[in-house]
This record gives structure tokens, sequence and C-alpha cells, in this order.
């Protein structure tokens, strides 16, 4: 079953807490704090596999969890760190999240972090100071990140055949390469795309390149407006490096079908029509052919598009074809690299990251900030040490500065990430 778009969701490890010890050893009076670390919790990459073709593997399987990393531990022990989860793609996919794309991987072994795993919290020992040597808090862990993801599997092929259904694709994909792809003598024949290798060696002894051929579901009218099966696969055209446009020379009207199918390819991406292109006249067997063929080969004499007759079903035209690929294909040393750069990992500015922002909201006051949001998630309120200083670190960032210029008042709801706090200009107090 070939699978090109899935969803998934994704949350990494939270940071283990922090401990507050303090060392107790005979005849070491006033021992000091030692509580260690908490470990890192375990982050989840995507990596590109070549061995995969699909994304079949993520067909029942959505939801991947990270592990979270320990607790520290007294005489300063670190806590475990959690372990990384990497989850294989097929290369040519790319990734979303929030509709937003975050990275296209299409290189081998390219990697990406899609969540990262949350920090671990620090003992009490760092806290200790001149003024005060004996802390009783610590940090707690970090939350992970969690988001959905969407993956959407663009393949990457070197050739395209597109064309109306029944046009004679995958007839066309069995004569050049090893493929079996399902043939008959009925429309939509093709349901999902297939794959298969050209050896150009077979036809030209010098040539060693072998590259890879795409048949593509059936494209009709209005498939960019998403009629029919092709709509959903337009995608994958994107990423070829040669446009095969095969067409039923035996048709009534093979140049309006040239056109149509054109036309869908320049309302789903205007850049699709720039790439090179091979008009491929198919079922030249039957009779009727002869004269579309006429047609078709004025049509690409006047748009300068180079033009080849076949039968995939007697072979006719078969090795005319094969030089024609082999003429407007790249050298063997361009054909090993992907048909696009190197992938790409899309890095947003967050305007929020170090600074924050003070919001109005039904419920009450929303802080928000990377830094602030994960200052509260680590703050353990239970603890007076703690919300005190939570309470010092708000003031020196000038938060409480901006809550008063809001208008908070006493008793009003302040939220600040996971965290819901009552406003006091004494102390805050957790809800």
């Amino acid at each position: 079953m070939f699978l090109d778009q899935v969803k998934i969701w994704v949350r990494a490890g939270d940071g283990g807490d922090g401990a507050a010890s303090f060392r107790r050893e005979a005849h070491v009076p006033r021992g000091g704090p030692d509580g260690g670390d908490g470990g890192r919790g375990g982050s989840i990459h995507l990596r590109v596999d070549p061995g995969e073709t699909t994304l079949i593997d993520y067909r029942f399987k959505h939801h991947f969890r990270a592990d979270s990393g320990g607790k520290g531990g007294g005489s300063r022990r670190h806590g475990k760190a959690g372990r990384d989860i990497v989850l294989p793609v097929p290369p040519g996919t790319a990734v979303f999240a929030d509709g937003q794309l975050i990275a296209d991987l299409v290189a081998r072994d390219q990697q990406v972090m899609v969540a990262r795993g949350g920090r671990g919290g620090l003992g009490n020992v760092h806290f200790a100071t001149a003024t005060h040597r004996t802390p009783r808090h610590a940090q707690k862990g970090e939350p992970g990140e969690e988001r959905w993801l969407t993956l959407e599997l663009r393949l990457i092929a070197d050739v395209g055949l597109v064309g109306l259904p029944n046009a004679g694709k995958s007839t066309l994909l069995r004569a050049l390469t090893a493929a079996q792809p399902k043939v008959a003598d009925y429309p939509f024949t093709t349901l999902e795309p297939s794959l298969g290798v050209l050896d150009l060696s077979a036809g030209i002894p010098e040539d060693e390149r072998r590259p890879t051929i795409a048949d593509l579901p059936g494209l009709i009218e209005g498939a960019s407006m998403g009629a029919g099966l092709g709509h959903a696969f337009l995608r994958h055209v994107e990423r070829t490096r040669l446009i095969a446009h095969v067409v039923d020379a035996a048709a009534r009207t093979p140049v309006d079908d040239l056109e149509t199918v054109r036309e869908e390819l320049v309302a789903h991406d205007p850049a699709l029509i720039e790439k090179p292109t091979l008009l491929v006249a198919n079922k030249m067997d039957l009779p009727a052919a002869r004269k579309g063929w006429e047609a078709l080969r004025r049509w690409a004499t006047e748009h300068e598009i180079p033009a080849v007759a076949v039968s995939g079903m007697t072979g006719e035209g078969i090795p005319a074809l094969r030089e024609a690929l082999a003429a407007l294909l790249p050298a063997a040393d361009e054909l090993a690299t992907p048909p696009e750069p190197a992938g790409v990992v899309v890095h947003r500015f967050d305007s929020t990251r170090d600074g924050f922002a003070v919001a109005h909201e039904a419920g009450g006051f929303r802080v928000r900030g990377r830094r602030v949001e994960r200052m509260a998630a680590q703050t353990d309120f239970d603890n007076e040490e703690s919300v005190e200083r939570f309470q010092r670190d708000l003031t020196r960032l000038g938060i409480h500065r901006e809550l008063r210029r809001a208008g908070v008042s006493e008793g009003d709801i302040v939220l600040i990430g996971p965290a819901e706090l009552e406003w006091r200009e004494a102390a805050w107090a957790r809800r």
C-alpha cells in the first residue's frame, strides 16, 4: 500500500527534577547542600532512511513519546538522561506543524529535531549563596515539547509520467523498467504512484546512468481543484527533473488532452511548466494513432518540445524513447544527487523567546514568553523558598512592573505557562 500523508503526535520527555538534599557524614558538621541535577528528557528526531519508500510505518501507530529524565540525587548525583527516539522517513518527506513547513528532508541521513526534551531541574547545590547557605528547594524538570505533525511525502524521481487516465503510462513503465504496475483497459487503473528504474546501458552500453521513473495516477480536468485522483499526487511532480507527457495518440482530440494536463500542472504550480519536458505519443499500434501523432508533432514543433512516438504494448519506438530521455537527463554525477537542494530546516524567530508579553484575557492576565514560561514550569509552588525565588526573578525581568501597568489588582488570576496564580502584592499564591 502506498501511503504518502500521515498525521502523528510526538511528545518529548520531561526533564528530571533536581534534588534538595544535604551532605550528611560523620564528623562533617553543616555539610551543606549536595542535591544533584535532574537528567534531560529524551528528544524526538526524524531521519531520512533511503530504504523507506512510503509512510506505511505510520499507518497504525500515530503517537510517539520519548523517555523522561531521571531525578537528581544526593551527593551531587545527576539523573539519567532520557533516551532519544529517531523515526525513519523516506527521502522527500515534508514536515508541517500548525500548517507551517518546519523541514523538508531529501538527503540521505538528514535529520531534524521535531520535539525537544525538557531540561533537567537544578539541584539545591546551585542555589547556595554567601547569605543563604542552606537552600531547601530545587528546580522541577522542564516539560518536554509536544505537538501534532503532518508528514507529506513527495516522491523524488528523475522522470515523472503524467497524462490523462488510460493514456498508457503504466504500460510504458513496464516497457522501460522491470516494474510491474497494474495494467487494464479502463481508466483509473493506477490508484497510487509506481516507481521503476530505467537502465540506460541496455540501449546505450557506455551509459551507466540508472534514473528512476514515477508513474503517477491519471489527471483529469479540475484535478488541481480536487477532481479525480490526480490532485492527491500532483505534489509528486514537483520533485521530478523531467516531465514526460504521455498522450493517447489514438484519442479523438490528443492535442486538447495534452493541453488539459498542462493547464492542471500550471494551476497546481506554475513552476512545473518550466521543467524539461518530453512529449510521448503512445498507442502507435492503433490505426487512429497516425493522425493524432501528426497533430501532436506539429504542436511539439510550435512549442519547441522534443517528441517521440511509441507503443508501450508492442515496444515500437522504445529505443528512441530511451535515447530522448538520455539526452534530456543530467550527467551521472549530477544524477546521483537529489534533484533539489539537500533539504531545508526552517528556523522561525520567536519574538518572546527571551522577552515576554502581557495580555488581558477573559480569565485574567496571560504572560507569554519562552523563558518565563519555563521558569514557571520549573518552580515548585508548594515550596516557600522556590516561590520567593520565582518572585525575585519576575521582578528582575520587569514582569511585575508590566502587570501593574496592565491593570492587575489584588486577587486577579495570572496565567504563566501551566501555572495559574493569584496576584498578591506580598507573594504569589497558587490556585
